[in-house]
């Protein structure tokens, strides 16, 4: 069987986005040269790796066991290359790390600090939902994952490096900002309240504020990403649950506000994690540090300013 590095990282792609124009978009390819890749890759093979049904691609059941070999092969060269860099130094590591969008607001800065002490270090990052990041968790993806509550049922290695309280926002102009008593969660229920996508975790801490007190939102606007969510209450569509960090700027210009309502804010934690057992690089190791170290500081500057 004589198949490439690049074959077997097309086929990665594919495999995991279950998409050829994913994995185009993912490789920096184009769909054809994706598709000739594959190809070339179930030629040599011998068998089709991939079903095409309608518009979704399936793994054949060849494709399955090829999928778990190809990642051992491509693990034990990322390892390789790991550790030859770890002989060179930090600044010659490739870091893969994948990110929980709410943290994204906060580990923009991180990450633009740690690159500027580290000019070479070349930096993989994907930014997505919580369903995704525990996916990829789940494949021993990413060197870390920033999130946040870890799992149960998948071994991870994760430390709190920072909170993440979880607030209700309103437009300015809201009328329920004029009440000096706290909304209760059945008044909080009743109205209209923008969600993020199932698998996000903000929406899970949200479903699970409502199921504790036995009361479900009467109306319910779903959106996929924070920016929308903040846009469309600004707008005034409505008021939303979101990480206190996603709303600094908007704040303190008074774009937003802050909704008095019992039982908020949630209180969560953001965490850095890997996989339990996985051969951590020097530059991995020192990026998780590094993130530790400045959660701590922030935490401790937090403190200082509300003394």
């Amino acid at each position: 069987m004589h198949v490439t590095i690049r074959q077997l990282k097309v086929f990665e792609a594919v495999a995991t986005n279950l998409s050829y124009t994913k994995a185009a978009e993912a490789l920096h390819l184009t769909q054809p040269a994706v598709s000739m890749q594959i190809k070339q890759l179930e030629s040599a093979v011998g068998l089709p790796l991939f079903e095409v049904l309608g518009k979704k691609v399936f793994l054949t059941e060849a494709g399955q066991l090829f999928l778990k070999h190809t990642r051992t092969l491509l693990d034990q060269l990322e390892l390789a290359e790991e550790e030859i860099n770890s002989i060179k130094g930090i600044d010659s590591g490739h870091l893969k790390i994948t990110i929980a969008s709410t943290v994204n607001y906060f580990a923009a800065r991180l990450l633009a600090k740690f690159c500027r002490q580290h000019e070479n270090v070349r930096v993989s990052l994907e930014v997505t939902n919580r369903k995704t990041l525990l996916e990829r968790l789940e494949a021993n993806q990413p060197d870390i994952a920033l999130m946040g509550q870890p799992p149960e049922g998948l071994e991870v290695d994760a430390e709190p490096f920072m909170s993440n309280p979880l607030v209700v926002i309103a437009a300015p102009s809201n009328p329920l900002l004029q009440s000096k008593k706290p909304m209760s969660a059945k008044q909080f229920a009743e109205q209209a309240i923008i969600l993020r996508e199932p698998g996000s975790g903000t929406r899970d801490a949200v479903e699970r504020f409502f199921r504790e007190r036995g009361v479900n939102p009467t109306s319910r606007t779903e959106m996929a990403s924070n920016e929308a969510i903040k846009q469309a209450v600004e707008a005034g569509l409505g008021v939303a649950v979101v990480s206190i960090h996603t709303v600094e700027l908007e704040t303190a210009v008074g774009r937003l506000a802050q909704l008095n309502v019992q039982g908020f804010p949630i209180k969560r934690k953001w965490y850095v994690a890997h996989r339990t057992g996985k051969h951590l690089s020097t530059t991995a190791q020192a990026f998780r540090d590094f993130v530790l170290s400045e959660g701590k500081a922030y935490e401790e500057n937090q403190l200082k300013r509300n003394r």
